[in-house]
């Protein structure tokens, strides 16, 4: 697909970490434009697999193309919230190499006008991952209470001028339906007071909103913690995340699962079972300065790696 772009985000090192090996068996949850895909296949073949999902059909088309000659790639039109079930399907039962999850929107779907991912872009308030789906960011914004933006707009979005937004939101409501991204955007940097930032005042409340309409942050704790009975020992998995709220997720999940006890302070004898992961790496690794220079998206991306060491 010639409108199909996409910047692989950390290409090299989230491929690094899983210590590609031929024979093992890969999976790729977000394929994207299949730059990682498309590493990983490299270094695996001829004999390794790479199972890959996505949910977005223009994602499957160009990565279809560019990666039309490997022939242990496997694509699956369907989210990656449904690893355990797909892989029983196709008779994969364990993960021997590694997995890979690039968290957040693409760039395509962040920039595809029809999208209504941007408050930059006159588009209808959609903001869907799967195209499929019948919840949107219009239910989100037309349907939603009060109490409830405004929960969504501090959780989601950390917005000091939650209820701000919100109630103008409301106010907006009772005489006209919100349809658009500009209107919506409109309405709240009419409701909020003008401070000196380099960030849109729309900037938090889209984050939010999308988040919401495509169940981010839920998805991925549920996955990270299901896919660890789908690791064989010595599996790897590396995670990129984009904000600080997808990052603490990943980073709680890794600690949770790397720490030897998880017994009560008063308990004497330990009773937990042994750790399943293994920290590689304690800090984030983030992007590097040229990539940001390249991709300035790129900056608030962190790079986190376990490895599997339950027997």
């Amino acid at each position: 697909m010639s409108d199909f772009k996409h910047y692989t985000v950390m290409k090299n090192e989230a491929v690094d970490a899983l210590e590609c090996q031929n024979g093992l068996i890969y999976v790729d949850c977000t394929l994207g434009g299949g730059g990682h895909s498309e590493l990983i296949l490299k270094r695996i073949s001829p004999d390794g697999k790479l199972l890959a999902f996505d949910i977005d059909q223009d994602a499957i088309d160009a990565a279809s193309e560019r990666l039309n000659n490997y022939k242990n790639l496997t694509i699956v039109k369907n989210s990656y919230t449904n690893i355990k079930e797909v892989m029983k399907n196709l008779g994969i039962e364990k993960i021997t190499g590694g997995v890979l999850f690039d968290l957040g929107a693409s760039y395509h779907q962040l920039t595809k006008q029809e999208r209504g991912f941007s408050f930059m872009k006159e588009a209808p308030l959609d903001m869907r991952f799967n195209m499929e789906s019948d919840f949107s960011a219009y239910d989100v914004v037309n349907k939603y209470s009060e109490d409830e933006l405004v929960k969504i707009f501090s959780e989601y979005g950390e917005e000091r001028f939650s209820k701000r937004i919100a109630k103008a939101i409301i106010n907006y409501r009772r005489n006209k339906i919100i349809n658009t991204t500009t209107e919506l955007a409109q309405i709240i940097i009419d409701s909020t007071p003008k401070v000196k930032s380099s960030i849109h005042p729309a900037t938090r409340v889209f984050q939010a909103i999308r988040i919401e309409v495509n169940q981010e942050l839920q998805n991925v704790k549920n996955t990270l913690n299901e896919v660890l009975d789908l690791l064989d020992f010595g599996a790897i998995i590396s995670v990129i995340s984009f904000h600080s709220l997808e990052d603490r997720v990943v980073k709680q999940v890794f600690k949770y699962h790397s720490t030897r006890c998880h017994c009560e302070k008063n308990q004497m004898i330990c009773t937990c079972p042994p750790p399943i992961l293994e920290l590689v790496n304690k800090k984030p690794i983030m992007a590097t300065e040229q990539e940001i220079r390249e991709n300035p998206p790129s900056r608030s991306a962190k790079l986190r790696i376990a490895r599997c060491i339950r027997r």
